[in-house]
Protein backbone atom coordinates (compact mmCIF):
# COMPACT_ATOMS: atom_id res chain seq x y z
CA UNK A 1 0.00 0.00 0.00
CA UNK A 2 1.28 3.49 -0.99
CA UNK A 3 1.32 6.12 1.76
CA UNK A 4 -0.93 8.48 -0.77
CA UNK A 5 -4.13 5.97 -0.02
CA UNK A 6 -4.06 6.61 3.65
CA UNK A 7 -5.58 10.02 2.91
CA UNK A 8 -9.15 8.46 2.22
CA UNK A 9 -9.18 6.06 5.19
CA UNK A 10 -7.66 8.10 8.20
CA UNK A 11 -11.90 9.50 8.95
CA UNK A 12 -11.89 5.67 9.70
CA UNK A 13 -9.44 4.86 12.61
CA UNK A 14 -8.81 6.60 15.56
CA UNK A 15 -7.17 10.38 16.40
CA UNK A 16 -4.81 10.56 18.79
CA UNK A 17 -5.58 14.29 19.89
CA UNK A 18 -3.90 14.67 23.71
CA UNK A 19 -0.67 13.54 24.80
CA UNK A 20 -2.43 11.17 27.34
CA UNK A 21 -4.89 9.35 24.48
CA UNK A 22 -4.27 5.59 25.03
CA UNK A 23 -3.67 3.76 21.53
CA UNK A 24 -6.67 1.75 20.68
CA UNK A 25 -6.29 -2.24 21.11
CA UNK A 26 -4.83 -3.66 18.00
CA UNK A 27 -7.92 -5.27 16.98
CA UNK A 28 -9.58 -2.29 15.83
CA UNK A 29 -6.62 -2.01 13.17
CA UNK A 30 -8.47 -1.98 9.13
CA UNK A 31 -8.35 -5.70 8.16
CA UNK A 32 -6.76 -7.50 5.03
CA UNK A 33 -9.83 -6.04 2.70
CA UNK A 34 -8.81 -1.92 3.93
CA UNK A 35 -6.57 0.04 1.34
CA UNK A 36 -4.11 0.17 4.61
CA UNK A 37 -4.65 -3.33 6.28
CA UNK A 38 -2.59 -2.87 9.74
CA UNK A 39 -3.30 0.86 9.86
CA UNK A 40 -4.44 1.30 13.39
CA UNK A 41 -4.48 5.04 14.52
CA UNK A 42 -3.02 8.84 13.75
CA UNK A 43 -1.88 11.44 15.07
CA UNK A 44 -0.12 12.01 18.36
CA UNK A 45 3.34 13.05 18.62
CA UNK A 46 7.01 10.40 18.87
CA UNK A 47 7.79 11.10 22.60
CA UNK A 48 9.63 8.42 24.28
CA UNK A 49 6.43 7.21 26.04
CA UNK A 50 4.58 7.18 23.12
CA UNK A 51 6.88 5.09 21.65
CA UNK A 52 7.38 2.86 24.59
CA UNK A 53 3.91 2.20 24.82
CA UNK A 54 3.56 1.28 20.88
CA UNK A 55 6.48 -0.93 20.80
CA UNK A 56 5.80 -2.29 24.32
CA UNK A 57 2.70 -3.73 22.24
CA UNK A 58 3.61 -4.65 19.28
CA UNK A 59 2.72 -1.49 17.44
CA UNK A 60 5.38 1.25 14.85
CA UNK A 61 5.08 4.14 13.22
CA UNK A 62 5.17 4.61 9.67
CA UNK A 63 4.59 7.38 7.39
CA UNK A 64 5.65 9.37 4.70
CA UNK A 65 5.98 13.13 4.56
CA UNK A 66 3.15 15.79 5.12
CA UNK A 67 1.15 12.73 6.93
CA UNK A 68 0.56 12.59 10.60
CA UNK A 69 1.78 10.04 12.22
CA UNK A 70 0.17 6.71 11.18
CA UNK A 71 0.52 3.84 13.94
CA UNK A 72 0.45 0.43 12.44
CA UNK A 73 -0.10 -3.21 14.18
CA UNK A 74 -0.19 -5.60 10.62
CA UNK A 75 -1.77 -9.50 10.61
CA UNK A 76 -0.12 -11.76 10.21
CA UNK A 77 3.23 -10.06 11.60
CA UNK A 78 6.82 -10.85 10.18
CA UNK A 79 9.30 -12.07 12.82
CA UNK A 80 12.61 -13.96 12.59
CA UNK A 81 13.03 -16.23 15.25
CA UNK A 82 17.00 -16.10 15.78
CA UNK A 83 17.52 -20.15 15.83
CA UNK A 84 15.84 -20.17 12.62
CA UNK A 85 18.24 -18.07 11.04
CA UNK A 86 19.04 -19.19 7.47
CA UNK A 87 22.96 -18.66 6.17
CA UNK A 88 23.64 -19.83 2.51
CA UNK A 89 26.76 -21.46 1.66
CA UNK A 90 27.49 -18.31 -0.56
CA UNK A 91 27.07 -15.55 2.92
CA UNK A 92 28.69 -17.86 4.73
CA UNK A 93 31.52 -17.73 3.39
CA UNK A 94 31.60 -13.87 2.89
CA UNK A 95 30.75 -13.76 6.93
CA UNK A 96 33.81 -16.05 7.85
CA UNK A 97 36.07 -14.00 5.75
CA UNK A 98 35.15 -10.82 7.32
CA UNK A 99 35.00 -12.05 10.71
CA UNK A 100 38.96 -13.49 10.11
CA UNK A 101 39.81 -10.29 8.55
CA UNK A 102 41.81 -7.63 10.57
CA UNK A 103 40.53 -4.70 9.52
CA UNK A 104 37.10 -5.78 9.45
CA UNK A 105 34.43 -5.14 13.02
CA UNK A 106 31.01 -4.84 13.89
CA UNK A 107 30.40 -2.30 16.61
CA UNK A 108 27.45 -1.25 18.17
CA UNK A 109 26.13 2.31 18.27
CA UNK A 110 29.23 3.88 17.36
CA UNK A 111 27.85 5.78 14.39
CA UNK A 112 23.75 5.47 14.96
CA UNK A 113 23.36 8.90 13.04
CA UNK A 114 24.96 7.97 10.30
CA UNK A 115 23.42 4.53 10.35
CA UNK A 116 19.73 5.95 10.25
CA UNK A 117 20.29 8.56 7.97
CA UNK A 118 21.41 6.16 5.50
CA UNK A 119 18.39 3.92 5.92
CA UNK A 120 16.53 7.34 5.24
CA UNK A 121 18.52 7.44 1.62
CA UNK A 122 18.62 3.90 0.93
CA UNK A 123 16.91 3.24 -2.05
CA UNK A 124 13.76 0.80 -1.63
CA UNK A 125 11.54 -1.34 -4.23
CA UNK A 126 7.98 -0.62 -4.82
CA UNK A 127 9.09 3.10 -2.78
CA UNK A 128 9.41 6.48 -4.55
CA UNK A 129 10.19 8.13 -1.15
CA UNK A 130 11.01 7.33 2.65
CA UNK A 131 9.29 6.71 5.73
CA UNK A 132 12.15 7.45 7.56
CA UNK A 133 11.42 11.36 7.78
CA UNK A 134 13.44 13.97 9.77
CA UNK A 135 10.68 14.21 12.79
CA UNK A 136 11.10 10.28 13.18
CA UNK A 137 15.07 10.67 12.79
CA UNK A 138 14.80 12.87 15.76
CA UNK A 139 12.61 10.88 17.47
CA UNK A 140 14.70 8.09 17.13
CA UNK A 141 17.82 9.92 17.45
CA UNK A 142 16.65 10.86 21.18
CA UNK A 143 15.39 7.61 21.86
CA UNK A 144 18.88 6.52 21.40
CA UNK A 145 20.20 8.52 23.55
CA UNK A 146 18.17 7.25 26.16
CA UNK A 147 19.06 3.52 25.19
CA UNK A 148 16.78 2.57 23.39
CA UNK A 149 17.48 2.22 19.83
CA UNK A 150 20.91 0.81 18.78
CA UNK A 151 22.34 -0.08 15.43
CA UNK A 152 24.62 -2.59 14.21
CA UNK A 153 27.31 -1.35 11.99
CA UNK A 154 29.85 -3.51 9.33
CA UNK A 155 33.12 -1.88 9.42
CA UNK A 156 35.87 -2.28 6.83
CA UNK A 157 38.86 -0.81 7.11
CA UNK A 158 37.76 1.92 9.40
CA UNK A 159 34.81 2.48 6.76
CA UNK A 160 31.24 2.30 7.77
CA UNK A 161 29.73 0.13 4.76
CA UNK A 162 26.64 -1.22 6.28
CA UNK A 163 24.20 -1.53 8.95
CA UNK A 164 20.78 -1.37 10.50
CA UNK A 165 19.24 -0.22 13.27
CA UNK A 166 16.37 -1.42 15.72
CA UNK A 167 14.73 -1.19 18.94
CA UNK A 168 15.58 -3.15 22.05
CA UNK A 169 12.67 -3.77 25.04
CA UNK A 170 13.27 -5.95 27.39
CA UNK A 171 13.95 -9.30 26.07
CA UNK A 172 12.66 -8.31 22.76
CA UNK A 173 14.37 -6.94 19.46
CA UNK A 174 12.16 -4.99 16.92
CA UNK A 175 14.36 -4.62 13.65
CA UNK A 176 13.54 -0.60 11.70
CA UNK A 177 15.87 -0.63 8.84
CA UNK A 178 19.08 -1.45 6.94
CA UNK A 179 21.56 -0.25 4.37
CA UNK A 180 24.58 -1.42 2.50
CA UNK A 181 27.53 0.68 0.40
CA UNK A 182 28.65 -2.87 -0.45
CA UNK A 183 28.09 -6.10 -1.18
CA UNK A 184 26.06 -8.39 2.09
CA UNK A 185 27.32 -5.40 4.14
CA UNK A 186 23.68 -5.20 5.55
CA UNK A 187 23.50 -8.84 5.55
CA UNK A 188 26.67 -9.15 8.21
CA UNK A 189 25.15 -6.78 10.81
CA UNK A 190 22.13 -8.78 10.44
CA UNK A 191 23.96 -12.08 11.30
CA UNK A 192 25.39 -10.09 14.00
CA UNK A 193 22.74 -9.10 15.66
CA UNK A 194 21.74 -13.02 15.54
CA UNK A 195 24.68 -13.52 17.51
CA UNK A 196 24.04 -11.02 19.60
CA UNK A 197 20.41 -12.02 20.17
CA UNK A 198 21.43 -15.95 20.75
CA UNK A 199 23.84 -14.92 23.10
CA UNK A 200 21.62 -12.72 25.13
CA UNK A 201 18.38 -15.08 25.16
CA UNK A 202 16.34 -13.38 22.50
CA UNK A 203 14.69 -14.73 21.11
CA UNK A 204 12.40 -13.15 18.17
CA UNK A 205 13.55 -10.17 16.05
CA UNK A 206 10.44 -8.08 14.88
CA UNK A 207 10.68 -7.34 11.26
CA UNK A 208 7.10 -5.92 11.09
CA UNK A 209 6.23 -6.89 7.40
CA UNK A 210 6.73 -9.34 4.63
CA UNK A 211 8.97 -8.81 2.44
CA UNK A 212 11.02 -12.07 -0.06
CA UNK A 213 14.13 -10.99 1.13
CA UNK A 214 13.70 -11.58 4.61
CA UNK A 215 11.55 -14.65 3.95
CA UNK A 216 15.14 -16.58 2.61
CA UNK A 217 17.09 -15.50 5.80
CA UNK A 218 14.30 -17.58 7.68
CA UNK A 219 11.93 -14.82 8.63
CA UNK A 220 8.48 -16.10 9.16
CA UNK A 221 4.92 -14.75 9.46
CA UNK A 222 3.02 -14.96 12.43
CA UNK A 223 -0.53 -14.09 13.28
CA UNK A 224 -1.12 -10.94 15.47
CA UNK A 225 -2.40 -12.97 18.46
CA UNK A 226 0.63 -15.67 18.36
CA UNK A 227 3.36 -12.38 17.97
CA UNK A 228 1.50 -10.29 20.97
CA UNK A 229 1.40 -13.57 23.15
CA UNK A 230 5.22 -13.86 22.39
CA UNK A 231 5.60 -10.32 22.76
CA UNK A 232 4.28 -9.88 26.40
CA UNK A 233 6.85 -12.62 27.54
CA UNK A 234 9.56 -10.72 25.35
CA UNK A 235 9.64 -7.21 27.10
CA UNK A 236 8.78 -8.90 30.76
CA UNK A 237 12.26 -10.09 30.70
CA UNK A 238 14.72 -8.10 31.78
CA UNK A 239 17.02 -6.24 29.27
CA UNK A 240 20.57 -6.23 27.59
CA UNK A 241 22.77 -4.58 30.26
CA UNK A 242 25.86 -4.10 27.75
CA UNK A 243 25.50 -3.24 24.01
CA UNK A 244 28.82 -4.09 22.81
CA UNK A 245 29.58 -6.30 20.32
CA UNK A 246 32.52 -8.63 21.11
CA UNK A 247 33.97 -11.01 18.66
CA UNK A 248 33.20 -14.27 20.88
CA UNK A 249 29.46 -13.71 20.25
CA UNK A 250 30.07 -14.82 16.38
CA UNK A 251 30.45 -18.07 17.66
CA UNK A 252 26.87 -18.41 18.29
CA UNK A 253 26.69 -18.31 14.13
CA UNK A 254 27.59 -22.33 14.67
CA UNK A 255 29.39 -22.61 11.37
CA UNK A 256 31.85 -19.42 11.91
CA UNK A 257 33.30 -21.70 15.11
CA UNK A 258 36.50 -22.21 13.26
CA UNK A 259 36.92 -19.10 12.08
CA UNK A 260 36.31 -17.11 15.90
CA UNK A 261 39.42 -19.54 16.94
CA UNK A 262 41.23 -18.93 14.46
CA UNK A 263 41.07 -14.80 14.58
CA UNK A 264 41.56 -14.97 18.31
CA UNK A 265 44.70 -17.90 17.79
CA UNK A 266 46.24 -14.62 15.27
CA UNK A 267 45.67 -12.03 18.02
CA UNK A 268 47.23 -13.73 21.11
Amino acid sequence: MGFSSCRFILPMIAWLTDPDDPLPESRHALGPASEAPGLLAAGGELTPQRLAEAYGRGIFPWYGEGQPVLWWSPDPRMVLMVDRFKLSRSLRKTVARFVRSHDCEVRIDSAFSSVIEACAQAPRDGQSGTWIVPPMIAAYEHWHALGQVHSFETWIGGELVGGLYGVGLGGMFFGESMFARRSDASKIALAALVCFCRHHAIAMIDCQQRTSHLASLGAEQLTRADFESRLVAAVARPAVAEWTYHRSVWRHLGQLAEAVTGRQDDDS
